[in-house]
């Protein structure tokens, strides 16, 4: 900013291990948003080293990063970012268009309890059920990762614990390694690790013995 060289991560040194549900816990300002973009391809770091599998992202070409994203990454936001002139099963085909070896919308539809829904436009669907189409749409390519930023926050506790089974859901029965990033500590819950960040940097790592299903979590 002008002058002013802002660190939004420092000396965050973590891995993310493949099928695992890893929820990131930090206040707002704490880097969790950056260090997602960064994982996912989104951002690049100003240093240091990222890397994918054996792929090293960090100074990777843009046109490298944008196959990254196409073939890996799946990514769910606080926003649904639907268009409002397609109907949910069409919103799932943008993507499927243009992936390798998708779903069929009709199947990603289905695995998030959507598949009597498959014809309604956003403005026909609740917010709980936008959000699972946005679900349904990041994991309709088979991403090896999904990337979630505060995909509860727009939501009340009762949508959300629904948003929330059906990712246990997709990490359980798909085997994607999932990232979900939030300021609510109850979440953490879930996940088989809790990353907690504060000041842009790794603050704590909890190993869960056995995670809860979202239901049983007290909001």
């Amino acid at each position: 900013m002008g002058e002013v060289e802002i660190q939004a991560l420092r000396g965050v040194d973590l891995d993310l291990y493949a099928g695992e549900l890893t929820v990131m816990l930090g206040a707002s300002g704490s880097g969790k948003s950056t260090l997602l973009n960064i994982l996912g391809g989104l951002d690049r770091a100003s240093g240091g080293e990222v890397r994918y599998r054996d792929q090293d992202l960090t100074r990777a070409r843009d046109r490298v990063l944008t196959d990254f994203r196409r073939r890996h990454v799946g990514f769910v936001f606080q926003f649904y970012n639907l268009i409002a002139s397609l109907t949910a099963r069409e919103n799932v085909a943008l993507v499927t268009e243009i992936s390798p070896a998708p779903m069929r919308p009709e199947e990603a539809l289905d695995l998030v309890g959507l598949g009597d829904r498959l014809d309604h436009f956003p403005s026909q669907l609740s917010g709980g059920e936008q959000q699972r189409v946005a679900i349904a749409r990041a994991v309709a390519k088979r991403p090896a990762v999904l990337l979630c930023d505060e995909p509860t926050g727009a939501l009340d506790s009762r949508t959300g614990v629904r948003v929330l089974q059906v990712l246990q859901q997709v990490n359980r029965d798909l085997g994607t390694t999932t990232a979900v990033i939030t300021h609510n500590a109850v979440i953490g819950d879930m996940a088989d690790r809790v990353i907690r960040l504060a000041d842009g940097q790794v603050q704590d790592i909890q190993i869960n013995a056995a995670r809860r299903d979202p239901a049983e979590l007290q909001w």
